[in-house]
């Protein structure tokens, strides 16, 4: 109290225009003390993260207004309701309210029908990162190009937009869907950040006025391949080889799991589909197994159909056709089975609270199956 009598004494000895020039810095900082910075939120999933969230979180953090936001991965509703954006999660696609999930029964967004403008003929359904894009993905641009002090006309942003959709985006959006590439024989969307393509960007543009050397760039190519297939052997000694291990195991176990042998459970979760396809060639069992079901982070379990091939989204046996893109208490409903959790819109993977759960709805849909091919 004595401090404060102190400082207004010594106002009243200042002219009136200082005296109001310093209360209002005095009054500011007062007033910062009360009201501090409110930090933007950007929501996503927990748990395992896929090059969607990733780059749809990204791409937010590129525009003013989420430039310093904090990205909060949970699927607690409570929490996801208090952030300014959510991504990948909640079940829901409102773009006035910032909500872009494409997981959701009945969501088949695509780049065409959410931006007509800018795209007539794009029918890949979109990602978490497809949807920020194609509501941001100018802004996003635009940031980009500024920030490296270059200009763009909007015709050249519109076709830059396009472009890099179609090399980069469109294959993310199209493998986080499980869309298979081909289509009767032609590719629906290609594949361009592969090895090979980023060791071929490494050499001079065609149009370079001043090329760097062929022979400095092909040292950074060796730098590039070897540090990717140094990182590869050492993956091979020490992830891949434990997890085939695991897999020929599970494999070894089917019949414990049910009778019919058409159901392996991995003991730890782990990469299993090239290994399961191999083992079953040297064994001589090739496509008898249908599902594997492998304990997920947390307390949940997780059902999975056999793909005809390992980087394939088509099953040799998929989860039952009625329960696809259905959640929670109605999936279980729906399913007749406790504790589900959810079943891809493709049907290609589903999860449940607990094993028995699990396989229960490997057991249902193999039972459903057969009454198709009957």
């Amino acid at each position: 109290m004595e401090d404060f009598m102190s400082l207004s004494n010594h106002f009243l000895k200042l002219s009136s225009a200082t005296a109001s020039t310093v209360w209002k810095g005095f009054s500011a900082m007062a007033t910062n003390r009360k009201l501090p910075r409110v930090t933007k939120k950007i929501g996503t999933h927990n748990g395992v993260f896929h090059c969607d969230e990733a780059l749809a979180c990204f791409m937010l953090r590129q525009l003013p207004e989420y430039r310093d936001a904090q990205v909060i991965r949970t699927r607690d509703p409570s929490i996801l309701e208090q952030c300014d954006v959510v991504v990948d999660v909640g079940g829901e696609y409102h773009p006035k309210t910032h909500r872009y999930d494409h997981h959701q029964r009945g969501f088949e967004h695509s780049l065409s029908t959410v931006r007509p403008d800018l795209a007539s003929n794009k029918v890949i359904k979109l990602s978490s990162a497809g949807l920020v894009y194609a509501h941001f993905g100018l802004e996003v641009l635009s940031e980009i190009l500024n920030q490296e002090n270059q200009a763009a006309t909007s015709e050249c942003l519109r076709s830059i937009y396009l472009f890099i959709y179609e090399g980069f985006v469109e294959e993310l959006d199209a493998i986080d869907n499980g869309i298979p590439m081909y289509s009767e024989g032609k590719p629906r969307y290609k594949i361009s950040t592969h090895l090979s393509a980023r060791v071929h960007r490494l050499n001079p543009e065609w149009n370079a006025e001043n090329p760097e050397s062929t022979d400095e760039l092909f040292c950074q190519a060796m730098d590039l391949v070897g540090t990717e297939f140094r990182e590869r052997v050492l993956e091979a000694a020490n992830i891949w080889w434990p997890g085939r291990e695991i897999v020929r195991k599970a494999i070894d176990a089917r019949k414990g799991v049910h009778e019919s042998g058409e159901i392996i459970l991995l003991t730890e979760r782990c990469p299993w589909k090239d290994h399961l396809q191999s083992l079953e060639e040297e064994m001589g069992i090739s496509g008898e197994i249908k599902f594997c079901i492998f304990h997920d982070k947390g307390d949940s379990w997780r059902v999975q159909g056999i793909p005809i091939q390992p980087d394939s989204f088509i099953c040799r046996v998929f989860l039952h056709k009625d329960w696809r893109g259905v959640r929670d208490e109605e999936l279980s409903n729906i399913a007749g089975i406790e504790g589900c959790i959810f079943c891809h819109s493709t049907g290609f993977i589903g999860g449940n609270k607990t094993k028995k759960g699990a396989l229960e709805m490997a057991l249902k849909s193999l039972k459903a199956s057969l009454g198709d091919r009957e």
